[in-house]
């Protein structure tokens, strides 16, 4: 009776697991298909499930109608740059709230967590009041410093976490040796603390990458927009160019996808490390 209830449950799990597994595939495998379908093809009735022929007209007709070379050339280097310089500041305040004790440290701490529970589009009106008076609407600089101000809290409580986990013993014994704190901090934790710095300039690429709201808001011309932001575009009042969309989406999951799959196994150190107080 055992055995059969082990094998009964068991084959639920492979069953609810495999239906899991296809709900969260089907909307990427429909987004794939859709960029290879020709046009006449994408509105057919009865829906093709799987194309009859395929075909690069929506790739082709993306980089030739639309500016979208330079929609992705913009949000790589504002992601890179944003998440670049998030994971430097996150590492330095993320190692003083770590490290030392200090008046309103629970309140920094506090002031950090609420800052996640307010959804951002609240603040695009004065956002966009203080970036046109500091002239940074339609600036790539502009927006790299909102990304930064925005992923600068998780990415801080992210990284205090993987200090509280690297014993003091490790930079008193390098400050002994003769090191400055920041010495001990650049040579002996950083090197330790590898994974969870991977992981967190992930989190704040994909973070970058995938905002929509403040670079709608901020990047009106082609030249400065992004990929969301073009993506934004494809909805227009009267028609949905889904063909290009698709297209877009899928060269617009590349990036993140090959940086997950590379970097795969310092994530899983980095957030088992950081998730468990030694």
């Amino acid at each position: 009776m055992i055995t059969t209830q082990s094998r009964v449950g068991k084959t639920v799990r492979i069953v609810a697991l495999g239906i899991w597994l296809i709900i969260t595939l089907f909307p990427l495998y429909w987004i794939v298909v859709t960029a290879v379908k020709p046009r006449r093809d994408i509105y057919a009735f009865p829906v093709e499930y799987w194309p009859q022929t395929f075909s690069l007209e929506n790739f082709v007709n993306l980089f030739a109608v639309s500016n979208f070379g330079t929609y992705l050339t913009n949000s790589i280097i504002v992601s890179v740059v944003a998440a670049t310089l998030v994971t430097l500041i996150s590492l330095l305040s993320g190692y003083v709230i770590a490290r030392f004790e200090f008046h309103a440290k629970s309140a920094v701490l506090m002031a950090f967590l609420v800052t996640q529970m307010i959804p951002g589009f609240i603040a695009l009106g004065p956002l966009y009041q203080l970036m046109v008076d500091l002239g940074l609407v339609n600036d790539r600089t502009g927006l790299v410093l909102v990304y930064i101000a925005m992923c600068i809290p998780f990415s801080t409580i992210m990284l205090r976490g993987f200090f509280e986990n690297v014993p003091d013993a490790l930079e008193e014994a390098a400050m002994i040796d003769g090191c400055s704190r920041l010495g001990a901090l650049f040579r002996v934790l950083v090197p330790i603390m590898t994974p969870g710095i991977v992981a967190a300039f992930i989190f704040n690429f994909v973070s970058c990458w995938n905002e929509l709201f403040l670079s709608v808001t901020l990047m009106t011309s082609d030249a400065n927009k992004t990929v969301p932001t073009a993506l934004n575009g494809f909805i227009t009042s009267y028609n949905i160019d889904w063909g290009s969309m698709s297209a877009a989406a899928v060269l617009t999951i590349i990036p993140t996808m090959v940086l997950f799959a590379f970097a795969s196994k310092y994530i899983v150190q980095g957030l088992t490390s950081g998730a468990v107080k030694g």
